[in-house]
């Protein structure tokens, strides 16, 4: 896992996928605050009611003016608590469906261009899996609001959650154009457990000022990583050639250093018989 988060802190510093990590969570943040800010005194009164509903809670909110405050204000702290998961789940959908595909080109050209490309899985099954993921995510989040009550669960749940889903959508989408189908079964399989413990690693940083913004797509670059390294170990484990990378040419071996330079080399091209 270290490893993973290593090379994705190496791929930062590449223009061309850091630019993949900063929107998602920026067009994620501006969609929430907005709908927040537009239902913030409908949404606490709400949830005012639904804890008043409690029997033994609306007892003694009813009876203590300062405990009824002191309710309101944790309601507010839940309500905003709840919505940083909604928005870590936003961009995490924005960063499966475009950035995760576009910055996985660039960082398998780059460091797994040894890895043969066996298309074991599908647009439609990176879809099929995502829809599958928010339906069980949603339902969880919202039977663990019925525990916030509990001291810590309000910390822990969204956490363990968002964690669950990082791994059930990175997992399959970094796997898809490489593995073949047995590959990305099996692998999401055996590696259950590490990849847990960094898809909730990954989604701590969602409670990170400013570094929230780039949380979801770091969480993505950081499983493409994970996966891809995984594939290569076991194919290697399991006797699998590895393709040799497109070699590159040396300086002496570029068209412009040949005698006559570049010119001289297409005429010799095209009198080829």
């Amino acid at each position: 896992m270290l490893f993973a988060l290593g090379r994705s802190l190496r791929s930062l510093l590449r223009m061309d996928v850091f630019v993949h990590l900063i929107w998602p969570g920026i067009v994620a943040a501006l969609l929430w605050t907005v709908a927040l800010i537009l239902s913030w005194a409908v949404t606490i009164e709400a949830v005012m009611r639904r804890v008043e509903n409690v029997w033994w809670v609306g007892a003694q909110i009813s009876d203590s003016e300062m405990l009824a405050g002191i309710a309101l204000l944790l309601v507010k702290i839940a309500v905003l608590l709840a919505v940083v998961p909604l928005i870590y789940v936003t961009a995490v959908v924005l960063v499966a469906v475009v950035a995760l595909p576009l910055m996985l080109d660039r960082v398998a050209a780059r460091d797994y261009a040894d890895l043969e490309q066996r298309r074991g899985g599908s647009i439609a099954g990176s879809v099929w899996n995502t829809v599958v993921a928010l339906a069980l995510f949603t339902g969880v989040l919202a039977v663990s609001l019925l525990l916030w009550w509990i001291p810590g669960v309000a910390l822990v749940a969204p956490v363990l959650a968002t964690g669950w889903l990082n791994q059930r959508l990175f997992g399959y989408d970094a796997l898809m154009n490489h593995a073949d189908h047995d590959e990305l079964v099996r692998l999401r399989h055996e590696l259950r457990s590490p990849m847990l413990l960094l898809g909730s690693n990954t989604a701590l940083l969602a409670y990170v000022p400013v570094v929230n913004l780039i949380a979801p797509a770091f969480a993505g670059l950081a499983f493409a990583h994970f996966m891809l390294e995984a594939l290569r170990r076991d194919r290697l484990k399991n006797g699998v050639s590895i393709l040799d990378p497109e070699p590159t040419p040396t300086p002496a071996e570029l068209p412009e250093n040949l005698p006559g330079g570049v010119e001289a080399q297409g005429r010799a091209w095209h009198s080829k018989p």
